[in-house]
């Protein structure tokens, strides 16, 4: 349900492994493009997806009696869109959800507004994240991610399903460090992009990954997550491939803000594509101080994307802290 990049790259690793794929899109236009051409040129470029892969606009049709629903809405409009879907899911339909952020006016994880918008019991909702940019896996190249349900029978079954030569899923049990660790890594990424934007090099950019890090392990193990699920896939690795990658939206709209560019002229840029950071950076600080938790480079892009401090600022503000040990 989302005809975005991701939403596309995963409706083709379902098809390549073997899977019956229905694509919801909102737009119209982009499920005619799915259907006659098997392009999606507005999220994909140039990338053909399978046959296998359909589209439609209509959400009633998409829904009929899928046994599997992957949720590929950004995290902010989850929750309506899933008020308006929840009468068409099936009754033991496993929902899956692929969006990574905090909800801003409840602070709740994506699982948890599913599991509240829909009724169903949270054994039947998975949420999956890693370092996958959809860019790459439209090419077929090498990725894993990590599937996370409180049932394990209901993880296996989604594993099997996206199980293709080039994309190796992993199971976990540790639903809020696989939604936590998606959640954080923008807003760090969002800080990343930023450095280079302004000039700093690889050592800034390593150590903004390692203290990010540090914030999320802090929130997560706040939270109830394990220190485990966030050396793993789940949070180190998407964490350096969203912080490092050209691909990543999130690093490279920070990159704008870092050059000198106003919100509006990243936002502008962006070309429609969301970088979900920039919301994200408010509920998950906010989510932190509810918790007591403190996270310095989430608290500096907050800053900077909502109360007008300039980059450079940011800069000199977190390395003005003062000294602790590590």
């Amino acid at each position: 349900m989302g005809a975005g990049a991701w939403g596309s790259a995963l409706a083709q690793v379902l098809a390549d492994a073997g899977g019956s794929v229905m694509l919801w899109a909102r737009r119209p236009e982009i499920a005619d493009e799915i259907n006659i051409h098997h392009r999606n040129r507005r999220y994909l470029g140039s990338a053909t997806l399978p046959t296998e892969v359909r589209a439609t606009p209509d959400a009633a049709k998409a829904l009929v009696g899928a046994t599997t629903v992957l949720l590929a809405v950004p995290s902010q409009v989850m929750r309506p869109n899933l008020t308006e879907w929840t009468s068409l899911i099936d009754e033991d339909a496993t929902l899956v959800s692929l969006a990574k952020g905090v909800e801003v006016d409840t602070l709740m994880r994506m699982s948890q507004v599913v599991a509240q918008v829909t009724g169903v019991d949270s054994a039947r909702i998975a949420a999956l994240s890693g370092p996958n940019l959809a860019g790459e896996i439209v090419e077929r190249q090498p990725a894993a991610t990590v599937i996370a349900c409180s049932d394990s029978g209901r993880a296996v079954a989604v594993q099997r399903m996206l199980s293709a030569g080039y994309f190796r899923p992993y199971t976990n049990a540790d639903v809020i460090g696989v939604e936590i660790g998606g959640a954080c890594k923008n807003v760090i990424a969002l800080a990343c992009g930023m450095a280079v934007g302004v000039g700093l090099g690889e050592n800034t950019a390593a150590a903004i990954i390692t203290r990010g890090l540090a914030e999320i392990m802090r929130l997560g193990i706040a939270l109830g997550a394990k220190p485990t699920t966030l050396a793993g896939l789940a949070g180190v690795g998407d964490l350096v491939a969203t912080c490092t990658s050209p691909y990543s939206r999130n690093r490279t709209f920070g990159e704008r803000l870092g050059r000198g560019g106003t919100m509006e002229s990243a936002l502008e840029a962006a070309a429609g594509h969301i970088a979900e950071g920039v919301t994200s950076c408010q509920s998950v600080l906010a989510l932190a101080c509810s918790y007591d938790v403190e996270m310095p480079l989430t608290d500096a892009v907050n800053q900077v994307c909502h109360q007008g401090l300039s980059v450079h600022d940011a800069m000199a503000l977190l390395l003005g802290r003062r000294t602790k040990p590590e």
